[in-house]
């Protein structure tokens, strides 16, 4: 018996399995799943009572039946769930249909799938082919399954999402897509995990830990980042990106990841915390995981596992050094789905996973993963980085004001709360999901205490102990919206709560800021020396904000940091309060011109009102959209845009898929440093 051929059914299995897009000429299933093949013979047909088939996969370069990197099997009688096996489904003549299942916890990775065939003593052996084993969402038995179709199909299949930025008080979607599908995108994950320090130092190992979410996880934690090894990203924070692209001109995963692999694997430059967790989403979508990008606003840096970020101060407030302990405005990572069979029961579900190189996790710039639910009960012994990953949503920030004679005098801070607003982007649908119930109780009750207890955060214990109405209070507030290019004014409103004249001094200072909190140049300051507030009464003092003086310092984060200071030197107290802008950028338009179906040619229209004073200089569009186009288009400009004038241009799309997908522009020049956009676009059959 002579096998001609053997066909892998792409079409078929790629469609019961999710991965169609992936299976346009090779074969990628999902494990604890049943796939066709249908083998054809010279000659004769398979005889039961005469012929032995017996199958071989193996997966690594010293497969192994003992670490679960090779499997040898016969024909059953029936499927087995949880095996290795191979079924008769069908027989005509000298074809041969077979249904093969694999375990729900068998490796993931490049298979090659082998025949001996064996009729009394002749024998012979054939390769079938290759195929991609990934994590299945859709399997009950296996550690990432989800029991929510519509979850399964944002956390997995999805290949666009939004990430959130700005500020706590004014929150800011941008566009991102992660296009996991996309050519060549699965060979660049599997190459990721390929030259990872573990498979290096022992391939064997590093292959059978595949079979876990956890490990693979924590291992794309630490190879999205370049710190010890060879990386996808670097990371910088300076904005001195003169020798590679600013990590605010990102519109997408598929172009970081193209660069890392067709560069040999040197790190591209450059990253920050929401690309680190962009790029980290699709690879681990594209080999099952559920996941999703999640923001955290006032997101603590905690380096000594303390529980506390300390500044120190003047007596003008402002800072003495630069601390490497910040308060960062947001601070993104990743959620993935999976049990946690290492860990008591209850923490399966939701774990975070920080690819951003802060803090070292046994000797590597890796972070998690970590259950969520772990985080809100305070239990910071759960592997991995649960103190970290604590500390970033529930912190104490203590500001010290250093005094003439040398003595430290403890402020009160009324407006600086560490972790707000943790977001998502809702299943199915452009809104953001607040998700902070799952990482923190609500303020205030007893099971709040119980988690901060667990945790030993007794700082945060004897401040609710001690918290009390404030004699008196302060507050920023603003009176309209920010736009990018006008000048506004904010407000601090003070308030008296007690039946005498309190004599103050106030210092308010507004300047630039990262969104990491490193402070730039100031760009607006007011000082009242002498300022008495009646009894129960409110004052409210403007503070201009103008755009010739924050235009040349604002970082690409659009942030704007006001401070109010209130000294009262009769009862030596010091209150000091703050609030981060976020400016808004003007809007992109994005026109589509044509008919939206497969196949079919179609132009996307996109254009930018300049909102500023001056022209904008070096203007460049760039495209991309998962579905719609192949790579990353860009288009230059090649005149100035006056004020008030249109910047426009036009781009060929090529749709090949049908459904929704996202197209996703950014708009950079001189002046503007990365204004994103978006919109969807439905494309129907021909």
């Amino acid at each position: 018996m002579v096998l001609e051929r053997c066909d892998l059914e792409l079409e078929a299995n790629g469609r019961d399995h999710h991965t169609a897009d992936l299976c346009q000429d090779r074969l990628v299933l999902r494990r604890g799943q049943g796939f066709w093949l249908t083998l054809h013979f010279e000659g004769r047909g398979y005889e039961a009572s005469v012929d032995t088939l017996t199958f071989s996969a193996v997966t690594g370069p010293n497969p192994s039946e003992e670490a679960g990197t090779k499997a040898r099997f016969q024909l059953a009688d029936t499927l087995e769930q949880g095996t290795w096996t191979a079924f008769v489904a069908d027989q005509q003549d000298t074809t041969l249909s077979l249904q093969v299942s694999t375990p729900a916890n068998a490796p993931i990775g490049l298979y090659r799938l082998s025949l001996e065939t064996s009729s009394g003593y002749q024998g012979s052996s054939f390769v079938l082919g290759h195929f991609t084993l990934l994590f299945n969402a859709w399997c009950p038995a296996d550690a990432v399954y989800l029991d929510s179709e519509e979850e399964r199909r944002e956390y997995v299949l999805t290949q666009q999402g939004l990430i959130y930025q700005g500020s706590a008080k004014f929150i800011k979607s941008v566009p991102w897509n992660f296009g996991q599908f996309e050519d060549g995108i699965l060979d660049i994950c599997l190459m990721l995990l390929d030259i990872n320090p573990k498979f290096l130092q022992d391939a064997n190992q590093d292959c059978a830990g595949r079979s876990s979410p956890v490990y693979v996880g924590r291992v794309v934690s630490r190879m999205v980042n370049c710190n010890d090894d060879q990386g996808v990203l670097l990371g910088r924070w300076d904005n001195n990106y003169g020798d590679g692209v600013s990590p605010m001109f990102w519109i997408g995963s598929v172009d970081i990841l193209r660069r890392w692999k067709d560069h040999g694997c040197q790190n591209v430059k450059y990253g920050q915390c929401w690309v680190f967790a962009a790029v980290a989403c699709p690879v681990l979508r594209c080999l099952g995981v559920p996941s999703r990008v999640v923001t955290n606003y006032n997101s603590a840096h905690d380096q000594n596992s303390n529980l506390v970020i300390e500044y120190f101060r003047n007596e003008l407030g402002e800072l003495e050094s630069d601390r490497s302990e910040m308060i960062w405005n947001f601070h993104c990572w990743v959620e993935s789905w999976m049990t946690r069979p290492d860990l008591e029961a209850g923490y399966e579900g939701w774990q975070a996973l920080d690819p951003t190189p802060q803090e070292k996790s046994e000797g590597t710039y890796c972070c998690g993963p970590v259950p969520v639910r772990a985080i809100k009960e305070g239990d910071l012994n759960t592997k991995y980085d649960a103190p970290f990953v604590f500390a970033e949503v529930n912190a104490d920030v203590v500001d010290w004001i250093r005094q003439e004679d040398g003595s430290l005098h403890k402020s009160v801070n009324n407006s600086l709360v560490v972790g707000l607003k943790i977001s998502t982007k809702g299943v199915g649908r452009d809104d953001r999901e607040d998700i902070t119930h799952t990482y923190k109780y609500p303020e205030g009750s007893p099971e709040e205490r119980e988690a901060f207890t667990k945790a030993n955060h007794l700082n945060k214990l004897a401040e609710k102990e001690a918290a009390k109405e404030t004699e008196v209070a302060m507050r920023i507030r603003v009176s309209q919206s920010m736009n990018m290019g006008t000048d506004f004014d904010v407000f601090a409103y003070i308030t008296n709560n007690t039946p005498e004249n309190r004599e103050c001094r106030l210092l308010l200072c507004a300047r630039t800021v990262s969104y990491n909190g490193v402070l730039g140049p100031e760009c607006g300051s007011k000082s009242l020396p002498d300022l008495t507030l009646e009894p129960f009464s409110e004052k409210s003092i403007p503070l201009p904000i103008l755009y010739e003086q924050y235009r040349d310092f604002l970082t690409e984060s659009n942030l704007i940091k006001v401070q109010g200071l209130l000294i009262e030197p009769a009862a030596n107290s010091y209150l000091l309060t703050q609030r981060d802008l976020y400016l808004e950028n003007p809007e992109i338009k994005i026109r589509i011109l044509g008919e939206p179906k497969q196949n079919r040619k179609l132009v996307a229209e996109v254009s930018l009102r300049n909102p500023l004073t001056v022209p904008l200089l070096d203007c460049i569009f760039t495209v991309e959209g998962a579905g719609l186009t192949k790579e990353q288009l860009s288009v230059e400009l090649p005149d100035p845009v006056e004020p008030g004038e249109v910047a426009k241009a036009r781009v060929n799309l090529l749709p090949i898929d049908i459904g929704l997908h996202k197209l996703v522009v950014n708009f950079q020049c001189d002046r503007l440093k990365a204004v994103k956009g978006y919109r969807n676009v439905i494309i129907w059959p021909l």
